[in-house]
């Protein structure tokens, strides 16, 4: 790969943006690597968590516009829909993803980090979906869920930058920690989402993702289901029992 590596290490696939030089700019390279990298660290069955990172001060600058300049119509359209495969396949990863954003996140960059279960950032991260602006659309779709609309239609039509401290106070950012104790900060969820047994985690992100698109009632039966098949298996005595001997 030439410009996302994979790294797996024990219990953890760190998938890292690696066009340092082209501040991590979405080209097709890109698009087709962190699909292969999410769809290797999904099928992994030791692999617990995703800590996906980027080389560089910028965490992503967006789509790579020098190499869409010489594109046909056809071919921007094909690129389009291998980004949207990407960043569905990190969003439907089956174990958690953790985005860590230093840097600006810039329109693809956003949809990238969006796609990821949450967010740990830097001071030194922003956001900003400025596609409208430059003539086309994108970013539209997980913002507006996360954000809300209103938010999002300032960024996406006026072209605003939210710092890491506006988009932890609307959602986005998860945790806004100190450059120096970003290491630190991972080692812990790491840890703490190692430990913890697979299958409840696993049916807890299905959970929230499903339900979250449902009314009430369906979220509530979505919850109930993931219940039945975690009663189903012999873990959760296990699991219960641990955490009395902790505690």
């Amino acid at each position: 790969m030439s410009a996302v590596r994979l790294a797996i290490v024990g219990a953890v696939a760190h998938v890292t943006l690696t066009r340092a030089d082209a501040r991590n700019a979405l080209n097709i390279a890109m698009c087709e690597e962190l699909l292969a990298a999410a769809r290797r660290a999904g099928a992994d069955p030791n692999v617990r968590l995703v800590l996906l990172r980027a080389e560089g001060p910028v965490f992503s600058a967006g789509a790579d516009l020098k190499e869409r300049k010489g594109m046909s119509e056809d071919q921007v359209r094909a690129r389009r829909l291998k980004a949207f495969a990407a960043y569905d396949a990190l969003e439907s990863l089956p174990m958690p993803a953790v985005a860590v954003v230093e840097g600006p996140a810039i329109g693809s960059g956003c949809e990238i980090a969006a796609a990821c279960d949450f967010i740990v950032a830097t001071p030194a991260a922003s956001f900003r979906t400025p596609e409208a602006l430059w003539g086309t659309v994108g970013a539209t779709q997980r913002l507006p869920r996360i954000l809300g609309k209103r938010l999002a239609k300032d960024m996406m039509f006026t072209g605003r930058t939210l710092s890491a401290a506006e988009a932890a106070g609307a959602g986005l950012v998860a945790r806004l920690v100190p450059p120096e104790r970003v290491e630190e900060t991972l080692a812990a969820i790491t840890k703490t989402i190692a430990e913890a047994p697979a299958a409840s985690i696993k049916a807890a992100k299905r959970s929230i993702d499903r339900g979250i698109e449902l009314d009430p009632r369906g979220a509530l039966a979505t919850e109930l289901l993931e219940i039945e098949g975690i009663l189903a298996g012999a873990d959760w005595r296990a699991g219960i029992a641990g955490f009395g001997d902790k505690r």
